[in-house]
């Protein structure tokens, strides 16, 4: 599991920064372990909490 937390002081969001952030991570471990296991892959990257701006809150129900 790879989570990224982002918060402002702006009024706009900042959801594609948290999931651009989650990408990078995500490919910087693939890149780091493509050696070893090639079978790997990335999935499922999604928002699970987002608080504030003008749409107000949004979770997840996992």
């Amino acid at each position: 599991v790879v989570e990224a937390t982002v918060k402002t002081g702006g009024q706009t969001g900042v959801e594609m920064e948290a999931l651009t952030a989650v990408a990078i991570a995500c490919l910087t471990i693939y890149d780091m372990v493509k050696a070893v296991e090639k079978s790997m892959s990335i999935e499922g990257i999604h928002l699970i909490l987002k608080d504030g701006g003008k749409s107000g809150r949004y979770e997840t129900k996992l």
